[in-house]
Parts: C-alpha cells; sequence; structure tokens
C-alpha cells in the first residue's frame, strides 16, 4: 500500500505524530513534545555543524595540485566525481522522506540533512574550481554517469531511490534508509581515506580539510537515519520478519563487495595506499552500520578498525570531534583577503 503524503496542517490532530510514517499529527512542532525526545538533541548536533565550502582555504591546493602524480590526480578528479554522484541525490531523497513522515521532528532533521547535503555537494565543485580548469571540472562530473565501474556501483542504490520516488511504500521507506546510511556509513570512505592519505603527506591539505567536514556531517546523518530506520521497523514490526533481514544482510555484503571493488579501481595506482587494508576498513564500515541498526556484524574479523592512521582524520560515533579539529595546523579557517582568497 502506497503512502500519502503528510498535510501540511491539520489540526485536529495532536502534535505528537502517532506514528513514523503514516500516522497522525497536527503538523505543529513543539520539541518539548515529541515521540522520541532524545532525537532534539540530535537536531541542535547537525545544527551546530554549520559550516560553508568557500570559506575553507584552498590557496596551497591550487599550488600542490600540478605536484601529484598523475595517478594521484586521476584518483582525485574520479573520486569528487563519485562522491558527487553519491551526494546529489541525498539532498532530494531527504526532502522526500520528509515528505512522508508524519513526524515534525523527523521532517525538521530531513530538512537539516538536505541542506548540508547541498551545501558537500556545492563543495565539490569549489573544490575543483580551486584546482582545474572548467573542462575538467566537467569532466570529473561526467564520470558519475559514464565511467563502467562507477555505474555498476551506483546501480542499485539508484533503483531503490527511484522505486522509492515512484512507489512510496513503508518496504521502499525502509529499504531507502538502508541504502541511505550505506552511502552515509561506507560508501564515501574509501574515497574519504584518499584525501586522507594525501593529507597524511602533506599534500592536498585544504580539500581533506572540507573532506573532514563533510565526514563529521555524514557520520551524524548515518546515525539519524539508522535510528529511524530502527524507530520505523519498531513500529512496523511486520516488516521485522527473515524475508527483510535476509535482504538487508545481502545488500550489506552485495555492497562491500562492491566498494571495494571500486576501492580497487580507482586506487591500485596510488604509492602509500594498501588496499587490503582498505578491504578491512571497508568491512570494519559495515559492521559499524549493521551495529547501528541493532543487527549482527557479517564480519566478526574486522570489529577493530584495521585502519588506524586514519583515526587522527576521520571522526567517530563515540567521540564528539576529531583529534583533527583539535590539530592548529589543520583547523577550519575562513577564507578572507588575508589568508589567501586572491590567489585562488
Amino acid at each position: 500500500m502506497q503512502l500519502k503524503k503528510a498535510k501540511t496542517l491539520e489540526p485536529i490532530h495532536p502534535n505528537k505524530s502517532t506514528a513514523l510514517f503514516g500516522g497522525k499529527s497536527s503538523g505543529i512542532l513543539n520539541w518539548n513534545d515529541i515521540a522520541y525526545p532524545h532525537w532534539y538533541k540530535m537536531y541542535k548536533r547537525l545544527v551546530g555543524n554549520y559550516w560553508q565550502a568557500d570559506e575553507i582555504n584552498m590557496s596551497n591546493d591550487v599550488k600542490q595540485f600540478p605536484t601529484l602524480t598523475d595517478s594521484e590526480q586521476e584518483a582525485y578528479l574520479k573520486i569528487i566525481g563519485l562522491l558527487s554522484t553519491l551526494d546529489a541525490p541525498q539532498t532530494r531523497t531527504a526532502l522526500l522522506l520528509s515528505l512522508y513522515a508524519t513526524d515534525p521532528a523527523v521532517q525538521s532533521i530531513m530538512a537539516v540533512i538536505a541542506q548540508q547535503e547541498a551545501v558537500h555537494n556545492e563543495s565539490y565543485s569549489y573544490v575543483l574550481s580551486s584546482v582545474v580548469s572548467l573542462d575538467e571540472q566537467n569532466q570529473a562530473f561526467e564520470h558519475g554517469r559514464t565511467d563502467p565501474i562507477l555505474l555498476k556501483r551506483n546501480e542499485h542504490i539508484m533503483a531503490q531511490y527511484n522505486a522509492f520516488a515512484e512507489e512510496p511504500t513503508m518496504e521502499n521507506i525502509l529499504k531507502t534508509m538502508v541504502y541511505t546510511s550505506l552511502l552515509e556509513g561506507m560508501y564515501f570512505y574509501s574515497g574519504f581515506a584518499f584525501f586522507y592519505h594525501l593529507a597524511r603527506e602533506n599534500k592536498m591539505v585544504g580539500t581533506s580539510t572540507m573532506i573532514s567536514y563533510i565526514n563529521r556531517d555524514e557520520l551524524e546523518h548515518g546515525r539519524f537515519i539508522s535510528e529511524l530506520f530502527r524507530a520505523t521497523l519498531a513500529e512496523n514490526p511486520d516488516y521485522n520478519n527473515e524475508a527483510f533481514m535476509n535482504w538487508v544482510y545481502s545488500t550489506f555484503q552485495e555492497s562491500v563487495n562492491l566498494e571495494i571493488e571500486w576501492s580497487a579501481y580507482v586506487l591500485q595506482e596510488v604509492d602509500g595506499i594498501d588496499l587490503e587494508e582498505m578491504k578491512g576498513y571497508i568491512k570494519y564500515r559495515a559492521n559499524k552500520m549493521l551495529r547501528m541498526k541493532g543487527l549482527s556484524e557479517l564480519y566478526p574479523e574486522y570489529v577493530d578498525n584495521p585502519m588506524k592512521w586514519i583515526r587522527a582524520y576521520a571522526d567517530n560515533f563515540d567521540g564528539t570531534k576529531t583529534d583533527f579539529f583539535e590539530q592548529k595546523s589543520r583547523q577550519y579557517t575562513k577564507t578572507s583577503d588575508l589568508n589567501g582568497f586572491d590567489d585562488l
């Protein structure tokens, strides 16, 4: 059965929603009277993460990009293309989820997530405009619809997102949340790791600064979507069955395999990146997202992060900020006439 879009305002219904999807609510949001009170803290964390792409200083990256090896430059452009193909549909998907959510708190949180995804996509345009010509920028963004490995990698998520847009059933909402949490919590991470690898060698630090902020946002998005999935499943126990759980696990396994294939393809020529270590890191991220959903791990040998060095750059669910945000040499600084804007 297809769900109807939530009404904007229905004063005959209570302010506190009777269900996350398919429920009744007046449309009036009182954060002191919501069905899941702890989500207010999530909303505050998301709002507190506000940043803008063009406030990050890229002047050193402009000078460094031509000095990267051909393999590093190619990986840089392809991975930016990948990230843009994943983040661009996230803005619309977040908005679509909010349209069918009958809980006004979910609507507000998804609105913030949608705005942040729009900033992420803008940031990819911003970093590319800083380091390559317009033709090369356009070519990088073409990868998402022309590169066969990337098309294969994104095929299933595209199919599910489109299925939800065309047929907004409870099952498609739950499946879309599974793919969204995979996207937020695992799909990006081999790409993120590449930029952190460059930063570890003191290369393209401005870009990795940007990636760290995107990374922090995505971790919060992944956490909320996982909680929303669990709460929706609890409210709709008919879907908490063996067939659906088997679909979730098989989707995770398939997504891990595709991510490993993509990372090997895009990173194989980059010096200093251990592809076996990367494979383990992808499985570790998948385990983490499964735990967030209250599910069992698929890869028991990768409970701990095998890529220890990345903790200096990547945020984690157990801490509020990463080591990165405490590093004065890599802190977030607004670009101005004084710190290099005119050099871009």
